[in-house]
């Protein structure tokens, strides 16, 4: 059965990489949707696009919307949401992108390590799968492709 899997989360290091390689080097059936993973051009859509702001609330305002675009669509298209909480920075977003898909009732597989669980007890709590490594969500999407998994309707 193939599937759709949209990958949220933090964007400074090569998990997404990871997950792809993973599912190439098993031949998943599985098609892969994320977010725009270039910082400068994601931050900087807004005004690239809509003109300049001289405050920077309203230049990250307009690049947060037109990103949502993105990110909507993705998820919503998700037959699986996977975030991934990274170590380096706080992501707003990606706990935004948890609870967006959670409220729209896509399954959800967390990615942290296990220093956060205090801090994303809810998160997790939300999540049906709670990964510490990349490669046990590879193993998650292994097993649904060898044994089908429910779509969304």
């Amino acid at each position: 059965m193939e599937f759709t899997i949209y990958l949220s989360g933090e964007i400074h290091s090569d998990w997404r990489d990871q997950i792809i390689d993973g599912i190439e080097q098993h031949n998943l059936p599985v098609t892969v949707l994320g977010p725009v993973t270039d910082h400068a051009a994601s931050d900087n859509v807004g005004v690239d696009i809509l003109g300049d702001e001289d405050d920077n609330f309203w230049q990250d305002h307009k690049a947060a919307r037109i990103n949502s675009i993105r990110i909507r669509t993705g998820i919503e298209r998700a037959d699986i949401v996977v975030v991934k909480f990274g170590e380096q920075y706080r992501q707003w977003n990606a706990a935004f992108d948890a609870g967006y898909a959670a409220a729209k009732g896509k399954p959800l597989i967390v990615i942290h390590p296990p220093d956060f669980t205090h801090a994303l007890k809810e998160v997790d709590a939300a999540a049906l799968a709670v990964a510490t490594h990349e490669s046990q969500v590879v193993d998650i999407l292994k097993y649904l492709a060898l044994h089908g998994v429910v779509q969304n309707v």
